[in-house]
């Protein structure tokens, strides 16, 4: 996974098995975990990756650009990642740029978040909601 660095804004590549651990940035030395922001996925070998290795349960985003629900959700997973740091990974993954990962999980409307957990489909649900009904949906 590559995680920018909130400090200096360079793009560190981490390994999806440690998200759960203590990183810094190669550059400034800065903190880059817990993750306190939705992380964006930018390939299918990435977003395996982190499905497959991440510790914490993962709630994933699929959304896109264009669209307006979409928009309204991403200040609520912001407020979520940042509320939930350390203990629930935030993913974002535009169905645009990925759309071989969105058909494979058959996402036929936007925004709709998916819950994995040890690797495994959890929940899913679709539609904008704020971070509370997030929180309630998905019983985190």
């Amino acid at each position: 996974m590559i995680v920018e660095c909130k400090s200096c804004g360079k793009a560190n590549r981490l390994p999806a098995a440690r998200i759960g651990d203590r990183a810094r940035c190669a550059s400034c030395k800065a903190p880059l975990l817990p993750l306190a922001h939705p992380v964006a996925v930018h390939s299918a070998e990435e977003f395996d990756e982190l499905v497959r290795d991440a510790r914490a349960p993962l709630l994933v985003d699929f959304w896109a650009a264009w669209c307006g629900p979409c928009r309204s959700l991403a200040p609520e997973l912001e407020k979520l990642a940042q509320q939930r740091a350390g203990s629930l990974i935030v993913a974002k993954v535009d169905t645009e740029e990925l759309a071989g990962v969105a058909a494979r999980f058959d996402i036929r409307s936007i925004p709709t978040m998916i819950l994995f957990r040890a690797g495994h489909e959890a929940r899913r649900v679709s539609g904008a909601m704020p971070a509370a009904a997030i929180v309630s949906q998905f019983a985190l």
